[in-house]
């Protein structure tokens, strides 16, 4: 961290725990630009780090000033540049980072300059979570044997990034089989106010992340100001480059009353995530207030915080107030830690207490914790809550509307070799799996006691569901173990699985073959049952239509109940050894017990322990020879590959190229998000993809996905624009990623056009409609599209971050004046497009497009250049964003 010119005088002094620190006073700052001790706390948050990073170009007095201004309105049109303190990776999104950050040494060493110049500036931690699948469950040995095969699948990435572990300074990595990035981060690795030295002073300030995975504002329930950003983003903040973002609305959610017996703080998330979707809150901060707070202990607070991108915002914010402490000590933090976090939050305004006044928020919504009652939400939507009561209704109504099988409600349909037969409805995933919920042991420990109390009473679970327990880190083993309910769990067929995501991210594993034959055969709408966060349609199992969110008793209870055509409140789960019929009321715990049972079993000496070495990781990680180079070798690898984004490149950056007669990729509508453009998924055998991948003697059945081949960019750009569902409108009629290549007419993959266009030194560039490039997947959304050759795209309008993610990687984004479209150029594709002074752009201009026609014709048209800042103009002048990281470095 190296502090801002600090043209306000706020810098003071702050002694705390024994220990003096600098900071940045936020109550010095208002006696110059105003009153701002009701902002919200978030936005205090936001304004500390203007005040520590104010340097006149990136940060100017006029951007602080504006959050004295926002105060009158609630709202606000400046952007502002932002920088986290530090960087949250899973590996999933973390590993093309890391390849990038091993290209730019070897670019920096190209250049005849040290290649250790290149380190995270930003300290950053990746947590590998994100491989391990649910190959085998519902006995002893599935954790063993789930690892050995995540280590078998995953060998060439985990070797990379231990390399990476050793290579890089300010990164580390936890390894497999350690947690959930998110939990990690809620457990160990948040510190609520961070602290860093500089020039012989330790600065202590708000603890501020972005991550590369939308759940990273679980750790908001701590009061640390985070969210999920691409994966360019990240790499940006954490080669020391702002976040550019606008100041946000905030909408303020007023917490009254305690939740009532028998409801879970699942069921509280999944209400919120229903008022908020209905109230609207996409691009805006939520941050929670009220008395209400005075009866949600953190860990449900950081379930509230965790689903965030299921209610649309970009963050769900908790501030600091006794039960921040509380957690805190619970989990092993320093006791020096605990006193600085309490010091600095009263000092700076960001203490909550009874006597606060609320704050000033955009608009605000309210809820009385009283009302909740025990929901499920799906059948494909967190936001589609149902009332666990009408969960029968809800399930046929889908059955109805969405699958059309309303006739067949009654039908079963036997299964070969077995003794049992399926029907619509029936449950085959009951998974305890994510962070949302893994990471709060009330609804660990009652799910615990519900099989325990199930167990005792002779209840099992059908046959045909596949039983998962994935834990969010070590310490819900060693609790659950004390409390004595493992062997519950366990002989309900929920034996630990692995310490990850699995489920919730579709790495639930295949389901067994006659099982899955049986569905596919009758085409049956099967359910899982799952704990996590996220139910989109195909997402848990391609087997399995119908997904339900639930708390993690529940999901025992719909295990045991087997089907979805039940009311859980009123109808028998099954009967006990002596015939009578068991309910659910009849074996879920007391919220007394509950409470009694995690404060006997969840103690800081758990957390003290797991995390003493949790860089260190077991045998298998060990073992791994990784090489200790400061560059890495770049084996033969269809999973890490060294990319071509600098080959070529010079220590000063040469004159933009022109872009004359240009060819056009694609024409594309409305609303083409980066889940389209962006490669995802299963990798199919008749793609470019596909074909590589034969072509590397890799066998389909070890193709494994997208998501895990990220770090190789020959998967990736093979990939780009290859979704199955996008529409170019150069090839009408047809869905999937073609196009029609102009020099013989014909169509084919987009991929194997780009192709013939680079080979032939042709620039190409897509048009598309409004609100282009909205959605997740954001890096290879814009890494691809440069890989495939593409210089610019011209659209209506973009998704803010996706355009700027098209800057950093020296891609121009381009959008029609009001009124303008390709369509009413008439566009076909057939045309040849030149853009004209490339080379002379400024930000937020006017620049003349030209479109030559196949009959010779040729239109103007002008169009707005949509690089926004001064920081964004040096990106792309010198080709994006990492290029110019390197060049600063070198000079």
């Amino acid at each position: 961290m190296i502090p801002g010119r600090d043209s306000l005088k706020t810098k003071k002094t702050l002694s705390a725990g024994g220990a003096t620190y600098a900071y940045y006073s936020l109550a010095e700052a208002s006696k110059q630009i105003g009153d701002i001790s009701r902002l919200p706390f978030s936005l205090k948050v936001l304004l500390e780090n203007l005040l520590r990073f104010e340097d006149d170009r990136s940060v100017t007095t006029d951007d602080i000033k504006a959050f004295a201004d926002w105060l009158k309105t609630g709202k606000s049109t400046r952007e502002i540049a932002y920088r986290p303190a530090r960087v949250l990776m899973q590996d999933f999104t973390g590993v093309p980072a890391v390849v990038d950050l091993a290209a730019m040494r070897d670019a920096m060493k190209a250049l005849g300059e040290d290649p250790e110049k290149i380190n995270p500036l930003a300290p950053v931690d990746l947590v590998i979570d994100h491989s391990v699948m649910v190959d085998y469950f519902g006995g002893p040995g599935a954790f063993k044997k789930n690892v050995d095969r995540e280590y078998e699948r995953n060998a060439e990435r985990y070797q990379f990034l231990k390399w990476g572990q050793g290579a890089f300074d300010n990164f580390r990595v936890v390894p497999p089989g350690t947690g959930i990035c998110h939990q990690v981060n809620l457990e160990y690795l948040a510190q609520t106010v961070w602290t860093a030295d500089y020039k012989g002073e330790t600065y202590a300030y708000p603890d501020t992340l972005v991550g590369t995975d939308s759940h990273t504002t679980m750790v908001n329930g701590l009061s640390v100001l985070g969210w999920g950003v691409g994966g360019i983003e990240a790499e940006a903040a954490m080669l020391g480059q702002p976040v550019s973002m606008l100041i946000p609305e905030v909408i303020g959610f007023k917490l009254t009353g305690k939740l009532p017996e028998g409801a879970t703080a699942t069921d509280l998330v999944l209400v919120i995530v229903e008022m908020l979707r209905k109230k609207g809150v996409v691009g805006k901060f939520v941050e929670f207030y009220g008395p209400g707070l005075d009866h949600l202990a953190l860990e449900d607070q950081a379930t509230i915080a965790n689903m965030a991108p299921e209610y649309g915002a970009t963050c769900g914010f908790f501030p600091v107030d006794e039960e921040t402490l509380r957690y805190l000590k619970a989990t092993g933090r320093s006791d020096e830690r605990v006193a600085l976090v309490e010091a600095y939050a009263k000092e700076q305004g960001m203490w909550r207490s009874k006597d606060t006044p609320d704050p000033v928020f955009t608009d605000t919504l309210e809820l009385d914790l009283t009302s909740v009652i025990p929901s499920i939400a799906g059948p494909k939507r967190p936001q589609d809550r149902i009332d666990l009561a009408k969960a029968p209704q809800g399930f046929a109504a889908a059955l109805d509307k969405e699958y059309g099988k309303a006739d067949e409600a009654k039908k079963r349909f036997p299964v070969a070799g077995e003794k049992f037969d399926l029907g619509h409805g029936d449950v085959a995933v009951a998974a305890i799996t994510s962070c949302t919920n893994t990471s709060n042991p009330s609804v660990l420990i009652a799910a615990g006691l519900v099989a325990r109390n199930a167990h005792a009473r002779g209840l099992t679970v059908k046959p045909w569901v596949k039983t998962s327990l994935a834990p969010g880190s070590q310490v819900v083993t060693d609790y659950l173990d004390a409390a004595n309910l493992t062997d519950d769990l366990d002989a309900l067929g929920f034996n630990l699985v692995g310490y990850g995501c699995t489920t919730c991210i579709g790495n639930s594993g295949p389901l067994p073959e006659a099982i899955s034959q049986t569905i596919n055969e009758n085409d049956l709408a099967v359910a899982s049952v799952l704990s996590g966060n996220r139910n989109f349609e195909g997402r848990i199992s391609q087997d399995v239509r119908a997904n339900f969110l639930a708390s993690p008793p529940l999901v025992v209870a719909y295990a045991i109940a087997g089907t979805m055509n039940v009311n859980l409140t009123t109808d028998p789960l099954g009967q006990d050894k002596d015939g009578k019929d068991v309910f659910l009321k009849d074996i879920w715990p007391s919220n007394k017990e509950i409470a009694e049972v995690v404060r006997e079993n969840v103690t800081a000496k758990m957390f003290a322990e797991r995390y003493a070495d949790v860089f260190k990781g077991d045998e298998k990680w060990q073992a791994i020879d990784a090489g200790d180079g400061q560059t890495y070798r770049w084996p033969a690898s269809t999973y890490v590959a060294n990319p071509p984004y600098f080959e070529g490149m010079t220590k000063e950056p040469k004159p933009v190229e022109p872009i004359n007669s240009a060819r056009v990729l694609a024409l594309f509508g409305d609303s083409i998000t980066t889940d389209h453009i962006s490669p995802a998924g299963a990798i199919k055998e008749d793609s470019p993809a596909g074909a590589y991948l034969k072509s590397h003697q890799v066998p389909v059945q070890e193709f494994n996905s997208y998501g895990s081949r990220r770090g190789n960019h020959e998967v990736m750009m093979r990939g780009t624009f290859a979704n199955i569902r996008i529409k170019n409108q150069m090839v009408p009629g047809t869905e999937g990623g073609v196009t029609k290549y102009v020099g013989t007419g014909e169509t084919m993959p987009i991929y194997d056009a780009a192709m013939k266009y680079k080979a032939a030194n042709t620039p190409s560039v897509v048009f598309a409609g409004k609100e282009y490039g909205t959605g997740s997947s954001r890096d290879w959304a814009a890494k691809g599209t440069i890989l495939l050759g593409v210089r610019a795209v011209i659209a209506q309008s973009f998704e803010r971050i996706h355009r700027s993610n098209l800057i950093g990687m020296g891609v121009l984004p381009l959008q029609f004046k009001e009124g303008d479209s390709w369509e009413s150029l008439g566009l076909t594709g057939d045309e040849e497009v030149t853009i004209h002074n490339v080379d002379k752009i400024e930000p937020r201009t006017n620049l003349t497009v030209s479109v030559k026609f196949a009959n010779g014709e040729t239109k103007d048209v002008d169009v707005l250049v949509r690089i926004d800042t001064a920081d964004e103009l040096d990106y792309f002048r010198h080709g994006g964003i990492l290029h110019y990281v390197i060049r600063n470095l070198a000079a």
